[in-house]
């Protein structure tokens, strides 16, 4: 009986000891690295530009060329940066074109305004074909919208538009987003 003793508690003390290591052996640590690797972006939409990206002044009486004419098109341009920026304008080339007919692109002022999310020094320039600052120093983020107005004035349109030969003159208007 006394062999039955020594056996059930050394079966026992070993169960109890089996068990320890079966347990220390369920727990087990394990590290990795993770890494988040970022790198610089800017990118610029149009935003509800007009018609497709098409801004109209419709000359069509003598009221029109006797007064000033402004389109103003909110979101005009969405933009997403991860440092600040600036925000220039220019044109193409230098005339508003109509067949053989032109028309200098210095007839228009292009004016940064206020109402779009985007934070930044406004400016007014007035186009040519040599980049401007529209707006500096915008602050960086996402989705930050720019309300643009596009005017010719009353002084402009009698004395460069009127006696133009009818039709529609074009012109592109190029914008580039520059990270500071």
């Amino acid at each position: 009986m006394k062999k039955q003793i020594v056996i059930a508690a050394f079966s026992l003390g070993a169960i109890a000891l089996g068990t320890n290591q079966v347990l220390a052996q369920n727990s087990e640590q394990v590290s990795k690295s993770v890494n988040i690797i970022l790198s610089d972006v800017i990118a610029m939409d149009i935003g509800s530009a007009a018609s497709e990206g098409t801004i109209d002044f419709n000359y069509g009486s003598t009221k029109d060329y006797n007064s000033s004419k402004n389109v103003t098109v909110p979101n005009s341009l969405v933009i997403i940066s991860s440092k600040n920026f600036d925000v220039k304008v220019k044109s193409e080339g230098s005339h508003f074109v109509s067949g053989a007919n032109v028309i200098p692109v210095d007839i228009l002022q292009v004016k940064a305004i206020p109402g779009g999310s985007l934070m930044g020094t406004l400016n007014e320039v007035t186009l040519s074909t040599t980049d401007q600052v529209l707006v500096s120093n915008a602050s960086l983020g996402a989705k930050q919208s720019l309300n643009i107005d596009y005017s010719i004035s009353a002084e402009k349109a009698s004395k460069v538009l009127l006696g133009k030969p009818q039709g529609t003159y074009t012109q592109k208007i190029t914008y580039t987003a520059t990270a500071l």
